[in-house]
């Protein structure tokens, strides 16, 4: 004759024998927080979040600096371009315009050139390629730090990436060893692996934003800068026609 087992006698027992998964909240962590999952993570993930807050700390580094560099610049071009807009002559350029860098090409030109001026086409040709000259170096100088920006914005969300799947392959080996499925055991790793994709966003959106930002205004200045360019040599061109530039060269 079979023995029963009493039903509390029989739940306590299927407690006590069962897997990890039957009691799940058994090893339910009990910190969650970014802070925990970053120093509970692999070494390998650490690298990866660290690199891409380092990145995100350069991003809004040059946001600050280089906005403070164009905001002048922007300035300082508008009040040359109206100086020059207004201008007659070369003669009746302000003395604050003396220290632009386009003029003083245009004084250096025209000093070098003293002997030849009855060539006028030739001496525009010489100012204007002096001129191009200073806008390409003035926009490699602009871009200095700007590009740094397309790079972590190209590159952040895969080194998240290579994060998250070091991370959930970690993850996965931990199921392995452990010979559970509990949700308990898994989550806290693919949260952990997940946070570094997580990190690579936060660190390339604002990136790209501040990138796209920059490109619009750098190309704004060099059209000012442009225009400066253009109004200065109407100068020179006006100078020429009314012959004046040879008495004030001799």
């Amino acid at each position: 004759m079979r023995k029963l087992i009493p039903w509390g006698a029989a739940v306590g027992l299927l407690c006590v024998t069962s897997p990890a998964w039957a009691n799940p909240a058994a090893e339910v962590p009990t910190d969650l927080s970014v802070g925990s999952m970053f120093a509970q993570a692999d070494w390998v993930v650490k690298l990866v979040m660290i690199g891409l807050i380092v990145a995100s700390v350069v991003t809004w580094t040059v946001f600050f600096a280089k906005h403070i560099e164009l905001r002048k610049a922007g300035r300082d071009a508008d009040g040359l371009r109206d100086m020059f807009a207004s201008a007659r002559s070369l003669a009746d350029l302000p003395a604050a315009a003396e220290n632009s860098p386009l003029v003083r090409l245009t004084r250096e030109e025209l000093t070098q050139s003293a002997d030849a001026l009855d060539d006028r086409e030739g001496l525009k040709e010489r100012i204007i390629s002096r001129f191009d000259r200073h806008e390409a170096l003035l926009a490699r100088k602009m871009t200095q730090g700007v590009t740094i920006l397309a790079t972590i914005g190209a590159t952040a969300p895969f080194v998240g990436l290579f994060g998250t799947v070091w991370g959930i392959m970690n993850a996965f080996i931990g199921i392995a060893e452990k010979q559970t499925t509990n949700l308990a055991v898994v989550a806290p790793g693919i949260a952990e692996a997940l946070l570094a994709t997580a990190l690579g966003l936060v660190a390339a959106i604002p990136a790209v934003v501040i990138y796209n930002h920059f490109a619009r205004q750098i190309a704004a200045h060099r059209a000012i800068v442009s225009d400066s360019a253009a109004a200065l040599l109407r100068l020179v061109s006006r100078d020429l026609s009314r012959d004046t530039l040879r008495a004030a060269q001799g």
